[in-house]
Formats: C-alpha cells, sequence, structure tokens
C-alpha cells in the first residue's frame, strides 16, 4: 500500500452526510442492516441496491481468500465487462473504495448531482481497474472529502498508521449477479446469479458465507444502499438481534 488514509467508521449518519457531499441524492441511503434473519431483512427499505460489509481480516478469512483466489484463477469466473471495479493502493481507503463500488455500478438506479462521484465515473469510465486506484491516489479532492468524514464519526479515530484489522467490501448487484467488490482482491468475485428483487436475501446469503469463514469472530457490520424517502434506519427491533447482525460502529483500516 501506498499512502495511508484515516479509517472511516460503520456508521449509517457519518456515512451518508458522505455520499450526499460527493453527489448522491437522497432518494438512496445507508441503513444498518440488524440481521440476515427474513424477519430482519424485511425492515430495510427496497429496492436495495448493495450492501456494504465490515468484517475483521482475520488469518481464518485470509487462508479462506487464498484458496479463493486460487481456485478462480484455476478453473475461471465469468464477470460482466460492465462492472465497475477499483484496485486499492492507499491504506484505509477500503470504506470509501466500497462507496465508490455501491454507487458506480448504480448509476441505473440511484440519482447523482453534479460533484465527486458523478465526475470520478465520467473520468475514469475508460480506465482499467489498477489505473482507477492511481488515479484515486492522486486526487486530494476525495482525500480530503474522506478525512472530514472520518473524524466525523462516534468512535476515537485511530490515527493512519494503528493497525485496526478491519476491512470494507461491497456487495452490488449487476446483470443478474450478485459480485463482491473488495479492492484488495484482483478481480470482481461472482457470487452467483441474483435478480434486483432478490438481490438482498442473495447477498444476505453471500454475508452469511463471510461470517461462516470465521464463526468466533463477532465483528461484522452491515449496511445496505436502500431506496427510502424520509427515515433512513428503521427503528430497532425489541429482541437481541442475531450476531449475524450488525454490531456497534466500528471504523475499517488496512493493515
Amino acid at each position: 500500500m501506498g499512502d495511508q488514509w484515516l479509517p472511516l467508521e460503520s456508521n449509517p449518519e457519518v456515512i451518508n452526510k458522505f455520499i450526499a457531499k460527493l453527489g448522491l441524492k437522497e432518494s438512496f441511503q445507508f441503513t444498518d442492516v440488524f440481521g440476515l434473519d427474513e424477519c430482519l431483512l424485511a425492515m430495510i427499505p427496497q429496492p436495495v441496491c448493495a450492501l456494504i460489509v465490515l468484517f475483521p481480516c482475520s488469518d481464518k478469512y485470509l487462508q479462506c481468500t487464498t484458496k479463493e483466489l486460487e481456485k478462480l484463477e484455476e478453473e475461471g469466473q465469468t464477470v460482466d465487462e460492465g462492472v465497475f471495479f477499483i484496485r486499492q493502493t492507499i491504506g484505509n481507503a477500503c470504506g470509501t473504495i466500497a462507496l465508490l463500488h455501491a454507487v458506480s455500478n448504480n448509476t441505473g438506479l440511484v440519482e447523482l448531482e453534479d460533484g465527486y462521484f458523478k465526475e470520478f465515473i465520467e473520468k475514469t469510465a475508460g480506465m482499467t481497474s489498477e489505473e482507477r486506484g492511481s488515479y484515486l491516489e492522486g486526487d486530494e479532492t476525495i482525500s480530503a472529502a474522506h478525512e472530514e468524514s472520518a473524524n466525523e464519526g462516534q468512535s476515537e479515530v485511530p490515527s493512519e498508521r494503528d493497525s485496526v484489522n478491519l476491512h470494507f467490501v461491497a456487495l452490488v448487484h449487476h446483470s443478474g449477479h450478485v459480485y463482491e467488490l473488495d479492492g484488495r482482491k484482483p478481480f470482481p468475485i461472482n457470487h452467483g446469479e441474483s435478480t434486483p428483487e432478490t438481490f438482498l436475501t442473495d447477498a444476505a446469503q453471500v454475508c452469511q458465507k463471510f461470517i461462516e469463514r470465521d464463526p468466533a469472530e463477532l465483528h461484522f457490520t452491515i449496511l445496505a444502499l436502500a431506496k427510502t424517502d424520509s427515515v433512513p434506519n428503521p427503528p430497532l427491533p425489541q429482541y437481541p438481534p442475531p450476531r449475524s447482525g450488525s454490531l456497534p460502529p466500528l471504523v475499517a483500516m488496512e493493515f
């Protein structure tokens, strides 16, 4: 990794303020996913066009990732060439890159004002994923906006060099499939067929697989980019959510 940014907090209020500054209209906002059971998923406004998942980069996760990439490189996979993907070259930028992945792969659904999102998508449309990562690394506008949002969370902000060992990735629906977009990986991961109507359920199953990679680990947080009119978050349930649900706000940092 090259430069280091401050980590973002997995907090819908902070994230929604950030994406509004970057030009996403309020018709779509992020909301907490309190659990992966059907009754808890039903609380989320529809449609949902992306999930942002925060999880620990444990040894078990790294082992599973290595095996997964080796299998895909050997057997291959189908990835639609229209999937917008960015390689991560900046430490702690995973949160902002996950947001860029969520928005840039849903331009037919979300509404963009003139601003950073629209400008970035237009300027990098013909670039490779590596070129997009390099472009982002040299962009002072997004680094300044990221730092401002990183300082607005509820948690104590670590320094750029602190090792928090948490990571954001995005799950999106594109061309009839669920894609995992992780800038630390060399390519998007196709997790199978889906539709706009079933995306939330299908993506929740992918999240469950993430959790099963290291079932003893509790630090998972999930946010959904959902169409909403006025209330970005549904009320908290009156009973404890399952451990697959979101936890109190966390920050994510590359190690």
